[in-house]
C-alpha cells in the first residue's frame, strides 16, 4: 500500500462520522449528537491507526516504537482531514435548507 493511499483511506475514514447519521455506519438514529459524532471520530482514528500500523509491517517488517507526541500530532492530523464533512455538516447543510425552506 502506498503513502498516497493510505492518507486517502484514512481521509474517508476521518469524514464518516460527519456524512451519515448511522452510529458506525450500522445503527440509524434520527438525530446523531455531536458527542456521538466525536466518540466515532476517536474510534474511527484508532482505527486508522491499526491500518496504519500494518502497512508499516508490511512495507518495513517492524513497528517503530512512538511516544506520545507522535499520537497527539497524528490525531490533530485527522481532525484536520475530518474538516470538509464538519464544514458540510453544520454550514452547507443548514444554508441549503434556509434556501429550499
Amino acid at each position: 500500500m502506498s503513502s498516497t493511499a493510505l492518507i486517502l483511506i484514512i481521509f474517508v475514514i476521518a469524514n464518516l462520522p460527519w456524512l451519515t447519521d448511522r452510529i458506525f455506519l450500522v445503527y440509524p438514529v434520527k438525530h446523531k449528537s455531536v458527542l456521538i459524532r466525536l466518540i466515532e471520530l476517536v474510534i474511527y482514528y484508532l482505527a486508522s491507526l491499526l491500518i496504519a500500523i500494518a502497512a508499516e509491517t508490511h512495507l518495513s517488517g517492524d513497528i517503530f516504537p512512538q511516544q506520545w507526541e507522535f499520537f497527539v500530532t497524528t490525531f490533530c492530523l485527522f481532525l484536520v482531514l475530518s474538516v470538509p464533512s464538519v464544514i458540510y455538516r453544520y454550514q452547507w447543510l443548514p444554508m441549503t435548507e434556509k434556501k429550499s425552506g
